[in-house]
């Protein structure tokens, strides 16, 4: 096979791949957006606000180290979702049944009703069920926000890498049209010949 058939092959490959590569960047780019815009929209709708700086709420020492950062300021990021999910509504919800989750104090409400309906124990469990029922969802829609935006920051990553490939590989295809013109018309690949034409 020619050498500047073999060599115009490759550069043509590139090519190609860097415009894949810039396609991808493009498309990762719109995904970052999407997924950051979306979670901030969809925060800030929920109108969810941090105590505010030296409010008792974050004197806990299993509140005040992560949320201290965000005192006063409105949800609408995914590392603040997280922080809000995991260090406060967690920490409340620990103290509500005395640790135990929606599930099990369900799980309670449902033995009970069926044994002792008339219990003064039940309505207590009800509330318990009620209390841990809209705290854990809320924390899990949190969490869900700061797994989407995750995701968007992935995406971002991904798409400065491939636009910084797209980069190599266009400087690396030009390097193949320069070389492509240097090459002898007669060199064969592998051959071992001088890969310049000699001066007529």
């Amino acid at each position: 096979m020619r050498r500047r058939a073999f060599d115009t092959l490759f550069t043509a490959g590139g090519l190609v791949l860097t415009v894949v590569l810039l396609v991808a960047g493009g498309l990762l780019m719109w995904g970052a957006h999407f997924a950051n815009s979306n979670v901030h929209d969809q925060l800030a709708e929920q109108q969810i606000f941090f105590p505010a700086k030296g409010s008792p709420a974050l004197a806990p020492p299993q509140i005040g180290p992560y949320l201290d950062k965000y005192a006063g300021q409105q949800l609408l990021s995914g590392p603040q979702a997280e922080a809000y999910a995991n260090h406060f509504i967690r920490v409340h919800l620990s103290e509500v049944a005395g640790g135990q989750t929606y599930a099990q104090v369900s799980t309670k409400v449902q033995a009970l009703t069926a044994s002792s309906p008339n219990s003064p124990q039940l309505a207590t469990l009800k509330a318990q069920q009620q209390t841990l029922f809209q705290g854990e969802t809320l924390r899990g829609l949190l969490l869900s926000a700061f797994a989407f935006w995750k995701i968007g920051q992935i995406a971002r990553i991904a798409m400065i890498a491939a636009w910084a490939l797209a980069a190599v590989m266009a400087v690396l295809s030009a390097l193949g049209m320069w070389h492509v013109r240097k090459v002898s018309p007669t060199a064969e690949v592998f051959d071992g010949r001088h890969l310049h034409a000699k001066a007529a």
